[in-house]
């Protein structure tokens, strides 16, 4: 029986010339007492449809209907919890959840409100919190008290747009199943929105993909036994077929090729030497030890005494490679990072590149940061050509700008040159990051947890345009990352790094998969998801901050 249910449903916003239409033509059932995903890019009106089984918006045209009668408003009977937090910062978390209580059920006995609160409190683990406000706890406790606050008013649908995006990868999980216990406990009809395949597998009884145009696309039933341990789905062949046939069909809907125009990169030379096309794609010559970390040391004053962060990081790298550098939060991956790129002093040890000590800033390394740090009023073009005019002083003023516009294609904002950073999305801001960086021809590429800030189908977007640029100029490269699909992906070899402080090299893997390669091609290659355990199995023995210790590994790339 369905409990949820629109009718040929249209949204659109604005009139005449500004109409938008964000929804249309949409005919959906969500039948009671099921875990239902709407899974979709940013823009594709996910919040919109949510909005709408709420009551927080009207349809342009069509019907939607809770249990027969049409959806005039908000009502306890579905509640939903949103991306942001929206606590009362004045109250507890036991005032908070009690707040939702006093609005549905004004005249229930306060010893039973109180009983109600330690109930729901008690389920989303934060009994202990229970008197705390909202600025002492976390992000993910602050949700927490979110996933209580709907429950207490004990609705018949959970709505839950974009819950868990603001989270780290580890609380994300968590609450994720701890959403997933309450679902299994009560039963109650769930409707997710996310944009992590991941997590819609881990969750759903059926995943429905939104189009890019706004219309419902493919459905997929999620026929894979409960419990759904996560450690089990890397080995699981359902798991890894669903994985694949939901990210094709959302890479092939959602991702057009973003490579435009054909400008050609014209035949000058920067200040630190390169091009010729980056010297005909670096070749396929790979010196040896063209970037070394030697006995790398990180120390910082404190006033208990030293704090080693990074010790003893022993690293080759060959020109042309491309290196993911993994671990847990704090275990010193952006600050090697941040020394290699001369912003952070090296306490002891030494960085070689090229044959000379890493000293200093230099344009010869460039660094795209997790945010992109544009001049919010220069343009796309603008912002790129800062750097290009300082590394090609003897180009002429046409050919620094055909560098500009050349990377600015390759990233695919060749319609967007003109545009002001002020009013880019994230996702276009971090392609003008990528262009600037790799205008610069450097000789090593650093990237600090680049697409950290984007959701997980702009990242991999933003993953393909990197590998593409990558590809035509071979350029050495370290990206600092915590996403294990996304270091097999672009690595030649993952870098795992222990737990801090004292961090060092804790395991290395080679990844000797083809390229170019495609997350498509990927997921559907043999030894992948091999690889990916790997990955999984060392970050898994160093979570929660253990510290195994390291297993012996050679330093030298193969």
């Amino acid at each position: 029986m369905s409990i949820l249910k629109f009718d040929n449903v249209s949204k659109s916003f604005g009139e005449g010339l500004q109409q938008a239409d964000v929804l249309k033509n949409i005919n959906l059932e969500v039948k009671e007492g099921e875990f239902l995903v709407l899974l979709g890019f940013s823009g594709t009106g996910k919040t919109t449809l949510i909005n709408l089984m709420a009551g927080l918006e009207q349809p342009t045209t069509g019907s939607v209907t809770f249990k027969g009668a049409p959806i005039a408003g908000p009502g306890p009977e579905r509640g939903v919890i949103f991306q942001n937090y929206s606590l009362m910062p004045w109250l507890t978390v036991g005032g908070n959840v009690q707040l939702a209580l006093d609005s549905v059920f004004p005249n229930m006995p306060k010893a039973e409100k109180a009983e109600k609160v330690a109930h729901y409190v008690k389920m989303v683990g934060l009994s202990h919190a229970v008197q705390r406000r909202p600025a002492e706890l976390s992000g993910g406790m602050r949700q927490r008290v979110n996933v209580a606050r709907a429950l207490a008013m004990n609705p018949e649908v959970l709505l839950l747009d974009e819950p868990l995006s603001a989270l780290d990868a580890l609380t994300r999980a968590n609450l994720a199943d701890e959403i997933e216990h309450i679902w299994e406990a009560d039963k109650k009809t769930c409707v997710l929105i996310t944009n992590d395949v991941d997590e819609a597998i881990v969750l759903a009884d059926r995943i429905i993909a939104l189009n890019p145009d706004g219309t419902l696309g493919e459905e997929f039933s999620v026929d894979i036994p409960r419990p759904r341990e996560r450690s089990e789905m890397n080995n699981h062949d359902g798991f890894k077929k669903l994985r694949a046939d939901v990210t094709k069909y959302l890479m092939d809907k959602g991702i057009a090729a973003k490579v435009e125009g054909s400008r050609l990169l014209p035949d000058v030379t920067p200040i630190h030497g390169v091009p010729a096309a980056v010297a005909r794609a670096q070749e396929s010559v790979r010196d040896d030890g063209f970037l070394t970390f030697s006995k790398l040391h990180k120390i910082y004053p404190t006033p208990k005494g030293p704090l080693t962060v990074v010790e003893d990081f022993d690293l080759k790298v060959n020109k042309g490679e491309f290196i993911s550098l993994i671990g847990h939060s704090g275990c010193g991956k952006s600050t090697v990072l941040t020394m290699a790129a001369g912003l952070n002093p090296i306490s002891k040890g030494a960085i070689r590149l090229d044959g000379w000590d890493v000293q200093g800033a230099d344009p010869e390394r460039a660094v795209v940061f997790q945010s992109p740090n544009l001049f919010p009023w220069l343009t796309a073009k603008e912002n790129v050509a800062i750097g290009v005019d300082k590394v090609y002083p003897k180009a002429s003023q046409a050919e620094r700008q055909d560098v500009v516009e050349y990377y600015l294609e390759r990233v695919g904002l060749a319609d967007s040159m003109d545009k002001s950073a002020a009013s880019m999305s994230n996702g276009m801001k971090q392609r003008v990051g990528i262009a600037r960086a790799f205008a610069l021809s450097p000789k090593l590429l650093l990237l600090d947890e680049p697409f950290g800030m984007l959701d997980s189908l702009t990242r991999w977007e933003l993953q393909e345009v990197l590998m593409e640029v990558w590809s035509r100029t071979k350029v050495t490269a370290i990206c600092v990352t915590h996403d294990v699909d996304e270091a097999i992906l672009l690595a030649d070899r993952v870098v795992m790094m222990t737990n801090g402080p004292q961090a060092t090299i804790g395991q290395i893997t080679d990844v000797k998969l083809p390229r170019p390669r495609t997350r498509k091609a990927l997921l559907e290659h043999p030894d992948y998801y091999t690889y990916r355990q790997e990955v999984l199995d060392f970050l898994e023995e160093y979570e929660h901050g253990a510290k195994p210790k390291p297993k012996p590994q050679s330093i030298a790339a193969e």
